[in-house]
């Protein structure tokens, strides 16, 4: 009797944490892909699709010009400092994934920006983290801390 309570003691357990490793899989598959999708619109300078990432209620804090909750001001900048000058890469093996129970999830990694306007500027790891909301399958970014 005592065999049969510890082997469904570990039978439930290892069904609980291997169910959980595939979501938690399957959260960061989905958030890698929303990442290749958002910096795809960036590199090529795609506006509108960049539009339909950021919330309306977006926070972007920048190590160097601090604190913007302007949507619209976020995609000028963008527009006017980063299309043709600026492309971002993701550093291999950088990208973590975590759950945001009842909200979303939460992406920690390092990428490199390289300047196609200075040749010889060598681009360096930097450290971002973006809090993604997903709303019924729609997934936007809420969040965003950039650390240069």
């Amino acid at each position: 009797m005592f065999h049969l309570k510890k082997t469904t003691v570990f039978l439930i357990t290892f069904f609980c944490c291997a169910s959980g490793f595939a979501q938690s899989k399957d959260l960061y598959e989905t958030v890698a892909k929303l990442d290749s999708t958002f910096f795809a619109a960036y590199n090529s300078c795609d506006m509108n699709k960049q539009k339909e990432f950021y919330s309306d209620s977006i926070e972007f804090y920048h190590d160097k010009s601090g604190l913007e909750t302007s949507k619209k001001a976020i995609l000028e900048s963008t527009q006017k400092y980063i299309c043709g000058k600026v492309t971002r890469e993701l550093v291999k093996g950088s990208l973590e994934v975590s759950p945001l129970p009842g909200y979303g999830a939460v992406e920690l990694g390092s990428h490199m920006f390289h300047n196609n306007q200075e040749k010889n500027d060598q681009p360096h790891a930097s450290k971002f983290v973006i809090i993604w909301k997903n709303n019924n399958g729609k997934w936007t970014i809420t969040r965003v801390i950039s650390l240069h």
